[in-house]
């Protein structure tokens, strides 16, 4: 029912009813599709299981998780897991068409630009952390960072403004396109995520700070 919407919508759609199935029928490189609409109950294991393997194979493909029930352990874990955002059911598919195309405009802008932007810079520095916008590629201290295409537009627009804060509600709408709502955490778990694979580096002197019921800064000592 979803792929007969989504295609009178205008997307070309592909079928996989079947989690094993499914990566090896998914292409990979420049033949990769441009989105994924997962849901977490397929049958013979979790959609959960399957989206840490696209996610091994194709780090940057965007990802929008169907969770079964408005369970916050349910989106917080897609969303740790690499999911760039998720849609609960029951929900209208006017919604979900609504955020393919939110995660889809995004995932092609430039990820630090504004809407009146002259010129979006080739690439941003803030201490030890480079991000190249154009490759879409990022690194702290020389580590490469593997990060989802939400990540990269969080990290892009905290980098942009480094030093300042910059609120939940503008990083939801520039990373994920979609205004924030009530108990929306989406935003705080991509933040959780790049904290972690900041730390994983072992790269001292940037963090991102969080400021209690305003949104989050990113601090950085200038490099040596």
């Amino acid at each position: 029912m979803l792929a007969e919407f989504l295609d009178r919508e205008g997307f070309e759609v592909q079928l996989a009813h079947e989690a094993p199935a499914a990566p090896l029928e998914l292409p990979g490189g420049d033949a990769a599709p441009d989105l994924v609409v997962l849901d977490v109950m397929l049958p013979g294991r979790s959609g959960f299981d399957l989206l840490r393997e696209l996610r091994a194979r194709e780090p940057r493909l965007p990802i929008l998780m169907l969770t079964a029930r408005g369970d916050a352990v349910d989106r917080i874990l897609g969303l740790e897991l690499g999911a760039d955002d998720y849609l609960s059911k029951p929900f209208d598919p006017r919604e979900l068409a609504a955020r393919v195309r939110a995660v889809l405009r995004r995932a092609s802008a430039p990820p630090a630009g504004h809407a009146d932007d002259a010129a979006v810079p080739a690439e941003l520095r803030a201490g030890p952390l480079h991000l190249d916008l154009a490759r879409r590629r990022a690194a702290c201290g020389g580590v490469a960072l593997e990060l989802t295409g939400a990540e990269f537009r969080v990290l892009a627009r905290l980098t942009r403004d480094s030093g300042r804060l910059v609120g939940r509600a503008e990083l939801t709408e520039h990373a994920l396109g979609r205004k924030l709502t009530l108990y929306d955490r989406s935003v705080d778990t991509h933040v959780s995520n790049l904290r972690r694979k900041l730390e994983r580096t072992g790269v001292r002197g940037i963090e991102i700070r969080a400021v209690r019921g305003a949104g989050y800064e990113l601090l950085a000592e200038p490099s040596a």
